[in-house]
């Protein structure tokens, strides 16, 4: 279970955003709704152990992450946060399956083709695990970056604006992908979006006023 109980944050003295509290069950889909600079990115940040919020607490399978030192916190990260952000990020200089590996040594996991090899071939794409980013169309690499943030089989699995620049086509593509991935990979997703185009395929929403 993800929870968030109490939590604000202060910008300056003279600007408080709160957020109410959200409990998310292991495996939900939610989306999380917001428009510009109504603190979503900020929740984001917070949700994923990025920014420390000044009252509250996030829990993560029963681990209160904010109580965790920055090393631990890494870690935790690394292990049990997947996030697929709007660019893939990639290091260009590495091959596909190398990137997946440097995720899994980030997080302190043993390296391992079999689940690089898995993962990739339920994105579609096994035939690209030697190719460099720059030789793969931007379809493939938004695959690509959705196999780097399951790779390590994460309890959260966030996609922040995965849609927002995409035709009416290719954002159901990827919506698609991340429900199924999220399905396969037994992870609770977080769909953080102001697209109100996928609307329909969560029953679940946490809105920012």
């Amino acid at each position: 279970m993800i929870s968030l109980n109490s939590v604000s944050h202060n910008y300056n003295e003279k600007v408080q955003i709160g957020f109410k509290d959200w409990q998310i069950n292991n495996g939900e889909q939610w989306l999380l709704l917001g428009s510009s600079g109504s603190g979503k990115t900020t929740l984001l940040h917070i949700l994923t152990g990025i920014l420390k919020p000044n009252n509250g607490a996030v829990t993560i399978n029963d681990t209160s992450i904010y109580t965790l030192s920055a090393k631990q916190l890494d870690q935790f990260r690394g292990r049990n946060i997947g996030i697929v952000f709007q660019r893939p990020h990639l290091i260009k200089s590495l091959t596909i399956a190398e990137n997946l590996l440097m995720a899994q040594s980030f997080a302190k996991l043993p390296e391992d083709m079999t689940r690089v090899s898995e993962v990739l071939t339920s994105l579609g794409i096994a035939d690209k695990i030697k190719a460099y980013p720059n030789e793969l169309s931007q379809g493939q690499l938004q695959r690509v970056s959705i196999a780097r943030a399951v790779i390590n089989k994460p309890a959260l699995l966030i996609a922040d604006e995965p849609t927002s620049s995409l035709d009416d086509k290719n954002a159901m593509a990827v919506l698609d992908l991340l429900l199924q991935q999220s399905n396969i990979n037994q992870a609770t997703l977080v769909v953080a979006t102001h697209d109100k185009r996928v609307k329909d395929a969560f029953t679940n929403t946490y809105e920012l006023a």
